[in-house]
């Protein structure tokens, strides 16, 4: 199992939120088996995203996915967002 770890900022969570949501069917589409998010205790516009995938590669394509640039664009993220893959051991 392969999990992402997305880390960003959003300029409003609300709307982010918004957007995340209507995503999901993508998501599942796309290979993700369970997802989280994760709001820092000292700022809600500070978030992190977990999704799990079968394997790497999977992953990899999500990530890469033109519509889910979109929906992070859409969504008010600021900046670019630190991703990172990692494997259960």
């Amino acid at each position: 199992m392969t999990t992402v770890f997305v880390r960003h900022v959003v300029s409003d969570y609300k709307t982010w939120r918004g957007v995340y949501d209507a995503f999901s069917s993508v998501q599942k589409a796309n290979g993700v088996t369970a997802e989280a998010v994760y709001q820092a205790t000292d700022n809600p516009n500070d978030v992190t995203v977990t999704h799990e995938f079968a394997t790497l590669k999977a992953a990899q394509a999500f990530i890469k996915l033109e519509d889910l640039a979109k929906a992070m664009q859409s969504g008010g993220v600021v900046g670019t967002p630190a991703v990172w893959f990692t494997q259960k051991v």
